[in-house]
């Protein structure tokens, strides 16, 4: 599945170009930061790609706001004559920055390498109020209480923790899940959803009718 970017950008020129630049991934362009915060309070992003001088503020205020929940990447796009703005974007958090009038090229190597590096420190350790989930020692609790589950069940649910805030369709989960999903029932998705629930007891998955389901969570414990 494509990696989602939020791409933070007042120069609507700029903004296009970084999205068809990233065309590989599911890019959404904000071109303030009042609707950048309203973006990303939707949660299920992998990136923020982040301008810094916007009509309604600084993006480093945005930033500070992203890293006091969360580790979200940030890559930051600076003016070439504001080095202070690069110091205090890296002294705030931000992953890495780039400096305008840029190359697309370098921007594209720089996004790659961020988000394969959050790819390769994937959290094998989530907790959400009663859940506590070790994706590595396959160990899983609710109140302290261990839960088995089936190798289904724990594909499943690390797939919706993992992409929380999100809504996965049915065939992306028949086809993460089921290594593909051709030759399944699309209603072994329906029981194993089922089991899970079951076992979980009221876990925080939704069900988008038509489409497919959503771990839910507030961006604060992400």
């Amino acid at each position: 599945m494509a990696e989602h970017i939020l791409i933070v950008e007042d120069d609507t020129a700029l903004g296009q170009g970084l999205c068809l630049t990233l065309e590989q991934y599911t890019c959404t362009l904000a071109s303030t930061l009042a609707e950048g915060r309203t973006l990303l309070q939707r949660g299920g992003w992998d990136l923020v790609i982040l301008d810094i001088n916007l009509p309604d503020g600084s993006g480093l205020d945005l930033l500070a706001q992203i890293r006091h929940a969360s580790q979200l990447p940030v890559l930051i796009l600076t003016a070439n004559d504001m080095e202070l703005d690069e110091v205090r974007g890296l002294e705030l958090g931000a992953d890495d920055y780039v400096t305008k009038p840029f190359s697309l090229a370098v921007l594209r190597a720089r996004v790659k390498n961020l988000l394969r590096s959050r790819r390769a420190g994937a959290e094998t350790l989530y907790r959400q109020g009663a859940f506590v989930f070790d994706f590595a020692r396959l160990e899983f609790c609710r109140d302290g209480q261990d839960i088995e589950l089936s190798r289904t069940e724990q594909r499943l649910l690390r797939l919706l923790v993992e992409n929380r805030g999100r809504v996965l369709t049915r065939a992306q989960l028949l086809d993460a899940v089921w290594d593909g999903g051709e030759f399944v029932d699309e209603n072994a998705l329906s029981v194993a959803m089922r089991r899970l629930r079951a076992k979980l007891i009221d876990p925080p998955i939704r069900t988008v009718y038509g489409v497919g389901y959503q771990w839910e969570y507030e961006e604060a414990a992400r």
